[in-house]
């Protein structure tokens, strides 16, 4: 689980733009990697040195650089320099405690995402994805490597589709996709762990279902920290009119915006849910505690006036008729057992027990 704010510490003191990798270390090597293409050719290659990607942009192509990692901050640098990017841009690539979020200069827009997966112990893990978009490229910034645009680079090495007839702005759009349409795989992760601890929340509630559902309702407070300004990233390019997302891209992303408010709904519905697992379990314990204090009170109803008999017949008194008579202890003991069945036949009438 990630925490709230990572190393925030590091740049107090530090002039604006200036470049620090924010966040954890999350791969040994950084790997980079450029993938070129249009509607007749493609190419794809993983390159050694950044400086092979700066090739100059010939035929009407579509660039793709992928650099996973950002502990290098020299590559990062050197990206920037090549595409004119705003330091400041730079720096907010470096730090990876950014939320969702999305800038338009002249010649690029900028836009921040989260990237969410299963680890293998079925825990949820985000990981912060920036793009530059321009009108003839795009490069993503990752933490590591791997990601959820397997798919889209399988759609461009067969041509499946329409992604290699249309231009970058169509690519940022099937790359935001790839992300939300993720956010429905781990939905569903979610759902069948909500269904099962409202089955256990009511059946066994123990320590353990209660910090299953904390551990929870934290990860989906992350998980809308992480896809609620998703909204307005989307809103924002809808809006604004840019010469990088022309008009035939739009419908493709008001359709990504419909998704976005299904996806924020959904998580809101289970956030409800959790909350009220909680209000349930805390039903429960109370209700178990309470069968066993009324278990507890029958016992105790059915002893108080055996415990009266027993103490009367427990007083040392010389002079007590019922203890001459030959039968006297059988008859009280029968006379106990018979005011015992008697209060258990009456708790049954009553519905008590």
């Amino acid at each position: 689980m990630p925490r709230v704010l990572k190393k925030r510490g590091l740049k107090r003191g530090v002039p604006p733009g200036s470049l620090i990798h924010i966040g954890d270390q999350k791969t040994d090597k950084q790997k980079i990697t450029v993938l070129t293409y249009n509607i007749e050719s493609f190419n794809e290659q993983e390159v050694e040195s950044v400086e092979d990607c700066f090739k100059p942009n010939t035929n009407n192509t579509v660039t793709w650089i992928n650099v996973d990692g950002l502990h290098k901050i020299d590559t990062i640098e050197k990206i920037g320099n090549n595409f004119h990017i705003h330091p400041l841009v730079l720096e907010d690539i470096l730090n990876t405690d950014q939320r969702p979020k999305i800038d338009e200069f002249n010649d690029y827009v900028f836009c921040v995402l989260k990237m969410i997966f299963l680890d293998t112990n079925h825990e949820i893990q985000f990981e912060q994805v920036s793009l530059l978009i321009g009108p003839t490229f795009i490069i993503s910034f990752q933490e590591r490597v791997g990601d959820v645009f397997d798919v889209i680079r399988d759609r461009i090495r067969t041509s499946k589709g329409r992604i290699r007839k249309m231009g970058s702005d169509y690519l940022a759009y099937s790359l935001i996709d790839a992300i939300i349409d993720n956010y429905f795989s781990i939905l569903e992760t979610i759902s069948e762990k909500v269904e099962e601890l409202e089955q256990k929340v009511i059946t066994e509630p123990t320590p353990d279902i209660l910090q299953q559902i904390y551990l929870l309702k934290r990860e989906m407070i992350y998980l809308r920290k992480s896809v609620w300004p998703l909204r307005e990233v989307i809103n924002t390019l809808l809006r604004y009119e840019s010469k990088i997302f022309k008009k035939t891209t739009m419908i493709y992303l008001r359709d990504l915006y419909d998704h976005t408010i299904q996806v924020i709904d959904t998580i809101e519905t289970y956030r409800d849910m959790i909350s009220g697992m909680l209000d349930i379990y805390m039903s429960s314990v109370s209700n178990k505690m309470n069968e066993v204090m009324k278990v507890l009170t029958i016992f105790a109803a059915i002893f108080i006036p055996l415990t009266f008999v027993a103490g009367i017949y427990g007083m040392n008194f010389h002079y007590m008729p019922e203890l001459l008579i030959p039968w006297a202890y059988p008859v009280v003991l029968f006379g106990m057992l018979l005011i015992g069945i008697i209060l258990l036949l009456y708790f049954k009438h009553k519905k008590w027990i």
